[in-house]
Formats: structure tokens, sequence, C-alpha cells
């Protein structure tokens, strides 16, 4: 990972007005993985769109960090369950033009 790539914990705390427990909270649950660099703790640029959610969930629902881990894990679900039935549909299709 490149530095240029890594967004500073402290600056997200202040744009998002969120303390820097919530993200310890995502880090022990394995939501995020926090890296530091030179005494900073960063996170990914791309993992931005998933934290953007989680604290919206935790923002607007009110969620604590198990129940945005619960939400990632059934969001998780859905999204392997609409993989395999999109395959199962592709396979259907395929013998019905016999």
């Amino acid at each position: 990972m490149q530095d240029t790539h890594l967004i500073p914990l402290p600056s997200l705390c202040t744009h998002y007005e969120i303390e820097m427990s919530f993200f310890d909270g995502l880090n022990d649950h394995g939501l995020i993985e926090i890296v530091s660099v030179e005494k900073t703790y960063c996170i990914h640029q791309d993992k931005i769109a998933d934290l953007e959610k989680m604290i919206r969930l935790h923002q607007d629902l009110h969620l604590n960090v198990e129940g945005i881990d619960a939400v990632f894990n059934l969001l998780d679900k859905i999204d392997n369950l609409q993989t395999e039935l999109m395959i199962a549909h592709n396979k259907l299709k395929r013998f019905e033009d016999f």
C-alpha cells in the first residue's frame, strides 16, 4: 500500500464528527483495517465507501458496532444469494433454449 492512498483517521474523526473509539470498535470487529504510518492511524481510501455506510448506520440508525457487524454480514449473505440466484437463473435459461 502506498501512503498516498491512506487517509488519516484523525481527519475522518473531524470530518464525520465521530470519536476515534468508533473506529477502534470497527477495527476490533474486523470491519475495517487500521494501518499505522508514522504514529498516525490510517485507513485505505478503497474502504471509504464501506466506512461511510457504517458511519451512516451508526449516526442515522443509532446502531452500535455489533449491529453494524450484523448488518454487513447480512448484506454479504444477500450478495452471495443474489449471485447464486443469477447463476441458477442462467443455467435454467440455457436449458429452456433447447
